[in-house]
């Protein structure tokens, strides 16, 4: 029976292992990998896609069902932050201004 620490340390090894092979992966070839013009554009959106799929739903549920009041402070955060976006288009201020939003409403109103 193998030691816990030595299963951990596989373990760690073979993920990490995998992680480097799977990164590397589109740098072993000399030239580039034909893709269909399609497939190069649709690339382009996949980090922006996975993204909104992770943020979206932290957005509109809370413990896996959809919020039920307007009371969220999550709501006029990104209401703000959003219309910051459009006016500046500034990453670092949008994030600034939707968390300078929510805090207050969050900790200090108990939305």
């Amino acid at each position: 029976m193998m030691d816990s620490w030595w299963l951990f340390a596989l373990t760690c090894f073979g993920l990490g292992a995998i992680t480097l092979i799977t990164r590397v992966f589109f740098l072993f070839p000399e030239e580039e990998i034909p893709m269909p013009h399609w497939l190069k554009r649709g690339l382009k959106y996949a980090p922006l896609a996975a993204l909104a799929a992770v943020i979206a739903p932290e957005l509109v549920m809370t413990q896996g069902a959809l919020i039920q009041t307007l009371l969220d402070a999550r709501l006029p955060a990104v209401a703000c932050a959003t219309a910051y976006y459009f006016w500046r288009r500034g990453i670092l201020g949008t994030i600034v201004v939707g968390m300078a939003v929510y805090l207050p409403l969050h900790i200090g109103l108990g939305w």
